[in-house]
């Protein structure tokens, strides 16, 4: 039987992450405001190096997840899952998902002791950047035995933060299947080429591998189910972002229904108003329950992840997709200008929707996992039958 059991301490907000989280506002409310998020994404590198180093250095977020052994500070997903909310609330443009969630959760994934122990403690420290290659778009690369070792070659396309990361975990096919690779891309044999994407602050590219030098990571075999760990853990962390930026989009919302008047009374005060904020706010609170239930059980390692992980998908989105629709419908005519700031968060509700498959794809996850589906993967009704019969 399906069980609802995670440790209800990981569910609660405790003292120290809500430290975690004032600290980091304050941080990001100095340093992350709009103006600077297009400036970070419109730069080469798509993030400030500065502000990535202070998130390491003076608040220890990239370790936050990281085990001790490996230079972090052992903590558990629920106090990473509480950055990923901030940095989510201000659209922050750094790698944190594609590095601290992706990569570190592949390399822990894999088992592989000699691989943490060279690459997690740089994750950790903010030096190394990472992404995943292969994971969330099949990739057509293969790898081969070289006179010095194993090689890529093919291409990976849409790979998140690709352009600039300094180690890909790439899946690639080798004669008896699929295998996880370690590639610190060199110009002179890897190619990378930014893709033209809705959200700029989340940048993706196309990779092209030429005889690119690699390490195995794990054991042969092990890839898919190291990919379907990984796709979780990204589902749970987006889920934290989406809650994150619902919460700006109804902040800023009730601010500016507050201020703005017509008739001589704020537009708050109209019925129709009051009727969208209170289904927002229902909204986003039942995001914010499913994000905290899901991180729960990243954390905890348990059973119910993949419905967990799929239900926070399914919500979170949906949220995000009604908050930043409000967001720009109640500011007006502000609300759909290019200086506004509203469009960042459009853009990256929209693009984020299909980052780990589509909330349709999610409720036809949940109903096999629930059950709720056939062997032929139609709808059942609750004696087992095909629905309809």
């Amino acid at each position: 039987m399906f069980r609802l059991d995670p440790d209800p301490a990981l569910l609660l907000e405790s003292d120290e992450r809500r430290q975690l989280r004032e600290i980091l506002r304050r941080l990001l409310t100095e340093s992350c405001g709009p103006e600077e998020v297009r400036a970070q994404a419109g730069s080469p590198r798509g993030h400030d190096r500065a502000l990535w180093e202070r998130l390491a250095d003076e608040i220890g977020v990239h370790g936050l997840a990281v085990p001790e052994e490996y230079g972090g500070a052992g903590c558990t997903f629920a106090e990473l899952a509480v950055a990923l909310e901030e940095t989510g609330r201000v659209l922050c443009p750094a790698p944190l998902l594609t590095t601290v969630v992706l990569a570190a959760h592949a390399l822990s994934a894999a088992g592989d002791r000699a691989a943490c122990a060279r690459w997690l403690p740089g994750i950790a420290s903010g030096a190394l950047t990472a992404t995943v290659a292969g994971f969330l778009h099949r990739a057509d690369v293969t790898a081969e035995r070289g006179p010095g070792g194993w090689v890529l070659r093919g291409e990976a396309d849409f790979v998140p933060d690709g352009e600039g990361a300094d180690l890909l975990l790439v899946v690639a096919q080798v004669p008896d299947g699929e295998r996880l690779f370690a590639c610190e891309p060199d110009p002179a044999t890897c190619d990378r080429v930014a893709r033209s994407v809705l959200d700029p602050t989340r940048r993706q590219a196309l990779i092209r591998f030429r005889g690119a030098p690699a390490e195995p990571v794990g054991e042969p075999g092990q890839a898919p189910g190291i990919v379907d760990s990984v796709l979780d853990a990204g589902r749970v962390a987006l889920a934290a972002e989406h809650v994150g930026g619902s919460a700006h989009a109804l902040d800023a919302v009730l601010t500016y229904v507050s201020d703005r008047t017509q008739f001589g009374r704020a537009i708050g005060s109209f019925q129709a108003v009051k009727h969208r904020l209170a289904d927002l706010l229902v909204e986003v609170e039942g995001a914010r329950s499913a994000s905290a239930y899901a991180s729960a059980c990243l954390a905890g390692k348990a059973a119910e992840l993949p419905v967990a992980a799929s239900a926070a998908a399914v919500s979170c989105t949906g949220a995000y997709r009604l908050a930043t629709t409000e967001y720009v419908q109640l500011h007006g005519g502000i609300g759909f200008t290019w200086e506004h700031p509203a469009h960042l968060y459009v853009r990256r509700a929209r693009a984020d929707e299909a980052l780990f498959g589509t909330a349709d794809d999610h409720r036809l996850r949940l109903a096999g996992l629930l059950g709720l589906t056939g062997r032929d993967g139609g709808p059942v009704d609750g004696d087992g039958s095909p629905h309809g019969d």
